[in-house]
């Protein structure tokens, strides 16, 4: 078996925070009202070698979707304490498709992630948006 090998380099990134005067739950409502989850259909009909009709599908549902979340929080329990912290994976599916047809590396940027938090009586929400240009994706050698 060959070892792999490790390529490391440095990465410059930002973070936008937004606050807000709402309520946790207010705003978790709200963002999930505004940005729905991905339709699972897609990656069944995808499964099934039905992709032009995914691409309608996907064509037709909104701008953006949620791909996933984590309760970041809910994680805090194992060090007793409680905190109200979600992190979503937010982002356009056609586009992330477009980007990884090119380079399947990409994938790391897309979809973006987003942390709705709660910092004791203040509420924000943490985006590390995409950046216009993504960094140069190297192909291993070998």
């Amino acid at each position: 078996m060959a070892t792999p090998t490790v390529e490391t380099r440095p990465f410059t990134n930002e973070h936008i925070t937004i606050r807000s005067a709402n309520p946790f739950t207010e705003t978790k409502a709200r963002l999930e009202s505004l940005v729905p989850r991905i339709d699972d259909g897609i990656f069944t009909l995808l499964r099934y070698g039905e992709a032009e009709r995914a691409l309608r599908e996907l064509e037709a549902s909104a701008n953006l979707s949620i791909f996933g979340f984590r309760d970041h929080g809910a994680l805090l329990a194992i060090a007793g304490q409680k905190r109200r912290s979600i992190q979503y994976d937010i982002g356009n599916p056609l586009t992330a498709s477009k980007m990884t047809r090119h380079q399947l590396s990409a994938g790391i940027y897309a979809p973006i992630r987003v942390l709705l938090r709660e910092d004791g009586r203040r509420l924000g929400v943490r985006v590390r948006p995409a950046r216009r240009r993504f960094p140069p994706v190297r192909r291993p050698a070998g």
